[in-house]
């Protein structure tokens, strides 16, 4: 049996901690300065979901949250360097490319596209720099853009230039 001792040290995976700290702040940043100061909120609304600050909050408090159980892990869970499925291994740099790419993409593309078409050629690259080996798989290059788009549209009001006719 293999003992788990750090000798006694408060923090036993200091780099969770960190990144906690940081989302911690990034966090706070968003709920109580950039959400109040920055997002209107027009003086009369029927339902406090369709607020401008509804989202970002939700991200805000979720962010808060799970930067808080990032910090708790980092207390009280050793990283001793076994095959935990905790450890970081770096891909190759074309698939990081591809990544990149995808996300330039996507945004250059967005407003001469529309949200579907250029979602779908994101997308489309996303699973290039991942490659997946099913075939039926890459449908959800195309129901995942149209999904998200309508979801947008549809639900939470939100314009988007759709399609590019």
């Amino acid at each position: 049996m293999k003992s788990h001792s750090t000798g006694g040290a408060l923090i036993k995976d200091p780099w969770d901690v960190v990144v906690g700290v940081v989302l911690l702040g990034f966090a706070l940043l968003l709920l109580f300065y950039l959400i109040p100061n920055y997002i209107g909120q027009p003086p009369i609304m029927q339902n406090p979901m369709m607020s401008p600050r509804w989202l970002p909050t939700i991200v805000g408090w979720l962010l808060l949250v799970f930067s808080l159980l990032l910090i708790t892990q980092g207390v009280l869970v050793v990283d001793d360097g076994e095959d935990s499925g905790r450890r970081f291994e770096r891909g190759p740099w074309l698939r990081f490319a591809l990544m990149v790419l995808a996300l330039v993409v996507y945004v250059g593309f967005f407003e001469l596209l529309g949200a579907i078409f250029s979602g779908i050629l994101a997308t489309l690259l996303l699973f290039i720099a991942h490659p997946v080996r099913t075939w039926w798989v890459y449908s959800l290059v195309i129901v995942f853009p149209v999904g998200v788009s309508l979801l947008f549209t549809e639900v939470m009001n939100v314009p988007l230039p759709m399609l590019p006719f």
